[in-house]
């Protein structure tokens, strides 16, 4: 575990493995890396060195309750400054949802920092009616019944950790509810993703994955970036639930992907031309 100042906030991260192949994951909205707790060793045993970054807001960095410490461009550059605490040029960067969207978002505004993207749930245009949604009665929630969230927050944060896929609902509910209101409040104002003109000039080699059944993460977002991208290829997971269960074959498939782009094998890392770009 290290951490660093940014902008007088403490972010926290974990590491995993060393050498120079980097991989940097950010979380889901509201989540943390805890979230990679799995995932993090598993590449890390391939030969990657995998840091798990908790953002302004979320997990154990400093969660200030201010709406305007929180927006996509404000988070892409707090990887930036991760990466210039750690001395490090260039690195692979993804994430889920929320983590995606970042990663993207640090490929349009820094694309000297990005080797690669690995992008897991992208939130993109056909999300937007589904996100608004979603969330906008969260938010209300958050605001209205914070007393009670604060209580739950309490109640939940005394449970032990036991078991992976519980462990990362109930880091969902421990939230205390002034920053995550903050948070949402700070992402609903701004622009969820980079726009579609600034993301089809993201020329980095981009691993995408997709379900289906997911209103707030749609397939058809995923398949639309896959298009978008000149070097992305799209896997199709079996639901959301595949990476968390029976992780197997996405952790193999991240890891044949991570090889390939840092060893500059562009039959492995680039679909090939004319292909639907489909893995």
């Amino acid at each position: 575990m290290g951490d660093f100042l940014y902008e007088g906030h403490r972010i926290e991260y974990d590491s995993y493995g060393d050498g120079d192949r980097v991989l940097v994951l950010v979380h889901g909205l509201l989540m943390n890396r805890r979230m990679f707790e799995r995932l993090g060793p598993a590449l890390a045993r391939e030969g990657n060195r995998v840091i798990c970054v908790d953002l302004l807001g979320h997990g154990r960095s400093d969660r200030p309750e201010d709406l305007r410490l929180y927006s996509m461009p404000l988070f892409a550059r707090q990887v930036a400054a991760l990466l210039d605490h750690l001395e490090l040029e260039v690195a692979i960067v993804g994430g889920t949802s929320l983590g995606a969207n970042v990663a993207l978002e640090l490929a349009v505004r820094h694309p000297e920092r990005v080797q690669g993207l690995f992008i897991e749930m992208p939130v993109l245009d056909n999300a937007l009616p589904a996100v608004a949604g979603a969330f906008t009665p969260v938010l209300l929630g958050l605001r209205i019944g914070r007393p009670a969230f604060e209580l739950v927050s309490r109640l939940t944060s005394l449970v032990p950790r036991t078991n992976y896929l519980l462990d990362i609902g109930l880091d969902w509910v421990r939230q205390r509810p002034g920053p995550s209101g903050a948070v949402l409040e700070g992402l609903l104002l701004g622009e969820t993703a980079p726009h579609r003109e600034l993301r089809g000039q993201i020329e980095q080699p981009a691993l995408i994955v997709g379900h289906s059944r997911d209103p707030v993460h749609p397939f058809s977002d995923s398949g639309m970036l896959a298009e978008e991208l000149e070097n992305g290829r799209l896997v199709v997971a079996n639901s959301i639930f595949e990476w968390r269960l029976a992780p197997g074959r996405l952790d193999a498939e991240l890891a044949t992907f991570l090889a390939a782009v840092w060893g500059r094998d562009p039959e492995a890392s680039e679909a090939p031309p004319g292909s639907p770009r489909l893995a």
